[in-house]
C-alpha cells in the first residue's frame, strides 16, 4: 500500500514541474460560522488543478515512450493534466472524453496539446473506449486515479499541506474515483483525520464505504464532470478503508453556496468539484469537535466565472 516513501519520491521527482500552491486561512465568520479554516490553494496548479501532481508522476515513473504515446479517459481535469505534462516530456497523448465534458475543458485539453477524442456519453464508456484503443495502438494508459503512481503523485499535495499548516487535526478533501483522497490519507496515515466530502450526485465512496468494497453508484449534478466516477478504484478504496475517518454528502445548493462564499469573500474562482469539499464544512454535513483545526483542499478552478461572479453571497 502507498505510504509516505512513495510519495516522498514522488515530491522529488515532480518538484520541477508542478507548483507549490499556497494556503489562505479563512474565518468562517463571514460564512456565519465560528472559528479559521485553512485552505490549500491547489486550484492554482497548473491546468487548474491538482491532477498535474499525479500525471507528472507517473510519466516520469516511465521508460522512453516517445513512440506510441499515452491515452487516457477524463471528464476534463486528468486529460488537461496528462496533455499538458506529455507536451512538457515531448509525448503524444489522446484523451478520451465523455460527451458532456464541458467544451471548456475540451478546448482546455487540446490548448496543452492533446488529441480529444468523444468516447461515449459517460466516463466508465470513454474509458472503455480509450482502453479499445490503447490496445490497437500500444499507447501507455494513465488512469486518472487507479494508479499508484498517480496517487503518490496526488499525496504530495498532503505532504506540501502539512509542512505548511502542521497543526491540523481534520482534513476535507472532495472524492470523485478517490486518487486525491487516497494521496491525501496515505500521507497523513493518523496524523490527521481525512474526511472524503462528496456530493449526493456522486456518492461513490461513501458507498464504498457503507458496502466495505467499491460499487457501482449514481453519477449526476453539478460536480459529475470532475467527481463522477462511477465506482471508487481499488488501489485507492484499500487505502481509505482504514485511513479515511468517515465521508459525508452535500447537495448542489450547498456546492454552489461555497462557490459563491469563495468569489465575494476571497476573491477566488473555484469549480464545483473544487468547492465541494469546503461546502462539507460550510453546511454542516461535517461538524467539526470542539477545538479542531480544520483545513480544506480546494482542488479545482476550472469553471465558468459567469454564474460565480454574478450571484450575491449567500445570506
Amino acid at each position: 500500500m502507498i505510504g509516505s516513501q512513495e510519495i516522498d519520491e514522488a515530491a522529488k521527482r515532480v518538484f520541477s514541474h508542478v507548483r507549490h500552491t499556497p494556503v489562505l486561512d479563512f474565518d468562517t465568520a463571514e460564512a456565519g460560522l465560528a472559528g479559521v479554516v485553512t485552505l490549500k490553494l491547489e486550484m492554482l496548479q497548473h491546468t487548474g488543478s491538482f491532477k498535474c501532481r499525479g500525471a507528472f508522476n507517473r510519466l516520469l515513473s516511465l521508460p522512453d515512450i516517445q513512440a506510441c504515446g499515452v491515452i487516457a479517459a477524463s471528464g476534463g481535469n486528468h486529460g488537461a493534466a496528462v496533455a499538458y505534462a506529455a507536451r512538457r516530456l515531448g509525448i503524444t497523448a489522446e484523451i478520451f472524453v465523455p460527451e458532456p465534458t464541458p467544451a471548456a475543458k475540451i478546448a482546455r485539453i487540446r490548448g496543452f496539446g492533446g488529441i480529444v477524442i468523444v468516447g461515449g456519453a459517460t466516463y466508465a464508456e470513454a474509458l472503455e473506449a480509450s482502453r479499445e484503443h490503447q490496445a490497437r495502438t500500444g499507447a501507455v494508459e494513465i488512469h486518472a486515479y487507479d494508479d499508484d503512481a498517480v496517487i503518490a503523485g496526488q499525496g504530495t499535495v498532503a505532504r506540501e499541506f502539512e509542512a505548511q499548516s502542521p497543526n491540523l487535526t481534520h482534513v476535507l478533501v472532495a472524492t470523485g474515483g478517490g486518487g486525491l483522497i487516497g494521496g491525501v490519507a496515505a500521507w497523513y496515515a493518523s496524523r490527521a483525520a481525512v474526511i472524503s466530502v462528496e456530493p449526493e450526485g456522486c456518492p461513490s465512496l461513501h458507498d464504498a464505504l457503507a458496502a466495505g468494497r467499491p460499487v457501482a453508484s449514481p453519477v449526476g449534478g453539478l460536480a459529475a464532470d470532475s467527481l463522477g466516477a462511477r465506482k471508487v478504484g481499488a488501489r485507492m478504496f484499500a487505502i481509505a478503508r482504514t485511513r479515511v475517518a468517515g465521508a459525508v454528502l452535500v447537495s448542489d445548493a450547498a456546492i454552489l453556496a461555497a462557490q459563491r462564499l469563495l468569489w465575494n469573500c476571497c476573491r477566488l474562482i473555484v469549480e464545483p468539484g473544487g468547492a465541494t469539499a469546503l461546502a462539507g464544512l460550510l453546511s454542516g454535513a461535517f461538524v467539526p469537535p470542539q477545538g479542531a483545526r480544520v483545513g480544506v483542499v480546494l482542488c479545482g478552478a476550472n469553471a465558468d466565472p459567469g454564474p460565480i461572479g454574478t450571484s450575491e453571497a449567500p445570506t
